[in-house]
């Protein structure tokens, strides 16, 4: 029985095209001990792909983080099939706030060490002692609070677009590297102050707040869903909306529009943009953002250097590519020389 994808991203795409169905873009996550990863890894496969689900799912022995998109008319048999499974019975769907029938082209259900590489030693703490769980409306009050400090849990290139008013935004490229960093910078603070994290759907506070609580924190709070969540209530509930910007987002879209701030720069010439794009030359492919004039001018591409290889023959790009991996610089977050305002 075939367990993979088979056809390409452009084959996909047509085919979406084609079939012209309204699609959603779902987010979820749950820590739970699954123990033949094989076997979940294949259920899963063989149930999603014939309900014509599309995404990223990582399956690992702590649990499982899916980001995917599905047709709006198989939702409830996509829904019925989670209810099915022990552990993700009832488990929350963050609906995406943007819809895009592209969001995802394939379906990866992939087997991993972690959810989210997190780099830490699980054994050595409580994961489950995790911090207070927090709706939009008490979230909005604690942020007020002179006595809170907020932190965002993303990385720079995630919080560059968007984040909210006021927050801590570290300067990190991964999660793992936050970890200790803000430990040490609030390290005086671990009685005195309310730490309140947030992040894209809520998976990264889940284990950080646990680990901050081990480290000695002793008032922990987590937003309840994460940004996605919140905006959907701030909506629902008629709330302040706090947050500043886009949401990004791992997917086609790379970010869901929250608020009419432009909080970002264009790499390129310093222009107002929140726009992330992907170098066009295929053996670069570095995450930057770029405004619709220097698009034009650089031809959708990072550097000179990287126009004029994306102007050669495709043949000859192959060429040039071939036995170099440059998938790293994907989410390699605008960090490159060639960007004269990177952040």
């Amino acid at each position: 029985m075939q367990l993979y994808n088979t056809l390409s991203a452009k084959e996909r795409e047509k085919l979406i095209e084609d079939a012209g169905k309204d699609r959603l873009t779902i987010s979820f996550y749950k820590y739970a001990q699954i123990k033949n990863l094989e076997i979940f890894r294949n259920h899963l496969f063989i149930h999603w792909d014939k309900l014509e689900v599309l995404g990223r799912i990582y399956v690992a022995h702590e649990g499982i983080n899916a980001q995917l998109s599905v047709p709006a008319e198989n939702f409830e048999l996509f829904k019925k099939h989670l209810d099915s499974i022990v552990f993700l019975e009832k488990v929350r769907l963050n609906i995406a706030i943007e819809q895009d029938n592209k969001s995802f082209l394939k379906l990866k259900v992939k087997i991993r060490e972690k959810i989210v590489a997190d780099g830490l030693n699980d054994a050595s703490f409580d994961v489950t002692n995790k911090g207070i769980h927090v709706g939009a409306e008490q979230f909005n009050e604690l942020i007020e609070d002179p006595d809170t400090i907020l932190v965002d849990m993303r990385n720079h290139y995630e919080s560059e677009i968007g984040h909210f008013k006021n927050a801590v935004t570290p300067d990190v490229d991964t999660f793992r590297d936050s970890l200790d960093i803000i430990e040490k910078d609030l390290a005086e603070h671990k009685d005195d102050k309310k730490l309140v994290m947030y992040c894209t759907g809520g998976i990264r506070c889940e284990k950080a707040s646990a680990y901050y609580k081990h480290k000695g924190f002793k008032n922990v709070y987590q937003l309840e869903g994460g940004i996605i969540e919140y905006t959907r209530q701030v909506k629902a509930q008629s709330l302040e909306n706090k947050f500043l910007g886009k949401n990004f987002v791992f997917d086609h879209r790379r970010g869901e529009r929250i608020s009419s701030d432009v909080i970002s720069n264009c790499h390129q010439c310093g222009e107002p943009c929140d726009e992330h794009v992907n170098c066009a030359n295929e053996a670069c492919h570095l995450l930057f953002i770029q405004c619709e004039k220097c698009a034009e001018a650089m031809g959708d591409c990072c550097s000179s250097e990287c126009k004029e290889v994306h102007q050669l023959p495709f043949e000859e790009q192959k060429r040039l590519r071939k036995g170099k991996k440059a998938s790293n610089k994907i989410f390699k977050k605008g960090r490159s020389e060639v960007l004269r305002y990177k952040k």
